[in-house]
């Protein structure tokens, strides 16, 4: 083998590290602890959270030759673009999801069971599905929503951008969380109305987010599980990285049950990545490999969504990419 093919692996294999560390450091705080244009010591730095000096240093060195930080004389740190993305009062702050990755890093060692057994790998590691555990961490449950944010939160602009939601009088948003997707629809387009369905324990804090908003007297709050049915009442329908967290026979079955409230002429909107074909590289690929050992889900291409949609009662009638890696699909009813 090549020297240059043997580095290369060499690489990619260590870069779990590198993701572990990103994640250790912002579940330790040290984002926190360094204000831009004011460099820290790493004994400063370690002495702030009851850390070993040079361990940290060493962690710390190695973030910065990714641009993560970067190191100033004398083992100061201050900090880049990246790591001040990290930190808790960043604008678009990343930091929830970084320390959701921390809480996750034990999945990602069952990524062999879910290749062998098509299971989520979180089932093996915690004895139940993602969401059912979820349901009964009531204290994880900020955290969860902070994290869907700094995941997703700057695809919604972009979103809005790419797609035309003029002429849609009742948006309904299903499972859509706290409520940033439906909020940000409704601010944009002021004649419009909203409904939010979720699971009971979400929907509490979704009409606490847009009653803050002054979106309260706009938007109606539905409780109830889209695997038993979907509110009726809107003449669009839109799921934002809900489709992608479960099985095809699953998703036929929450998308049939939106087929069974949805007007004739109403909208199906899906908000995910639309999977190149081809060696292309995407980072829908990467978090294919994350629904696969997390909730079990797929991320999927645009024929495998014709087909999802075929199979509910739907057919796609347009993809609209945006700046991001998600799109806009689109369906109506058959």
């Amino acid at each position: 083998m090549a020297y240059s093919e043997t580095e290369k692996l060499n690489q990619i294999l260590i870069g779990a590290a590198l993701s572990n560390a990103v994640c250790t450091v912002t579940e330790l705080g040290i984002p926190d602890l360094i204000t831009a244009g004011t460099p820290v010591s790493a004994e400063s730095l370690a002495q702030s959270i009851g850390a070993h000096q040079r361990s940290l240093y060493r962690i710390m060195r190695y973030l910065a030759s990714y641009g993560i930080f970067k190191e100033t004389p004398n083992a100061q740190f201050d900090h880049t673009a990246l790591s001040e993305a990290l930190r808790a009062d960043a604008e678009g702050s990343y930091r929830a999801g970084a320390r959701t990755w921390f809480q996750l890093f034990p999945t990602f060692g069952t990524l062999h069971h879910s290749i062998m057994t098509g299971e989520a790998g979180f089932i093996k590691e915690y004895g139940k599905p993602i969401f059912e555990f979820l349901g009964e961490n009531p204290a994880m449950a900020p955290l969860f929503d902070a994290a869907m944010t700094s995941f997703h939160g700057y695809e919604t602009q972009a979103m809005l951008d790419a797609y035309d939601f003029s002429g849609i009088k009742v948006l309904a948003d299903i499972g859509g969380g706290i409520g940033s997707l439906i909020g940000s629809v409704l601010q944009s387009y002021p004649e419009m109305k909203g409904i939010l369905f979720e699971l009971g324990h979400v929907l509490g804090r979704a009409e606490e987010s847009l009653k803050s908003q002054g979106l309260g007297d706009r938007c109606k709050f539905i409780e109830g599980n889209f695997f038993e049915s979907v509110v009726s009442g809107a003449d669009a329908y839109i799921f934002r990285h809900i489709i992608h967290d479960w099985t095809d026979e699953q998703s036929v079955q929450i998308l049939g049950n939106c087929r069974k409230v949805i007007p004739a002429d109403g909208k199906l909107l899906l908000v995910e990545c639309v999977i190149p074909t081809g060696n292309e590289r995407s980072i829908s690929k990467d978090f294919d490999i994350v629904m696969m050992i997390a909730p079990g889900g797929i991320e999927r291409t645009e024929q495998e969504f014709k087909d999802l949609f075929s199979k509910s009662g739907f057919q796609l009638t347009s993809v609209t990419s945006t700046s991001t890696m998600v799109s806009i699909i689109e369906g109506t009813p058959v």
